[in-house]
């Protein structure tokens, strides 16, 4: 199984998705509260579901889905089905896009800047005392 593959079936958790809608726009347009208070909105719809339908939702809540199919996290999909009387009946689901959601939580801010936000990108091995490197290095011997 590659890489991609795994992380396309983990579990979306509210940290996560909370990072992936933070990283999918400039840093200044939603604190990290908003992003949690977001993430746990949408997750309370889709529970332990890959996607729900578009009828439970209310007009509100669809701007919030149609927002974060914007940002690529969210994408429709439409099944359509013939009713006993022979007529056509389509349905409207909303689905994550788990992909996109585990590359924008993982992002360092590559998204942010690529939308126009200037700055430097973070170095996560800036804090890492030196003598962490040796303990490693003589580890892999």
């Amino acid at each position: 199984m590659g890489k991609g593959k795994s992380r396309v079936n983990g579990v979306i958790s509210v940290p996560l998705l909370a990072k992936a809608i933070r990283n999918s726009m400039p840093r200044a347009e939603m604190s990290e509260e908003d992003a949690r208070t977001m993430a746990e909105h949408i997750l309370n719809f889709f529970g332990y579901n890959e996607r729900i339908i578009d009828n439970a939702l209310e007009p509100e809540d669809r701007d919030a889905f149609y927002f974060l199919e914007d940002a690529g996290i969210l994408s429709t999909e439409r099944e359509e089905t013939t009713l006993y009387d022979g007529r056509e009946w389509r349905i409207h689901y909303w689905l994550f896009c788990k992909e996109r959601i585990f590359e924008l939580a993982s992002s360092k801010g590559e998204d942010r800047i690529r939308t126009g936000e200037e700055g430097e990108q973070e170095n996560i091995y800036e804090d890492i005392p030196e003598e962490i490197w040796s303990i490693r290095s003589a580890d892999s011997r």
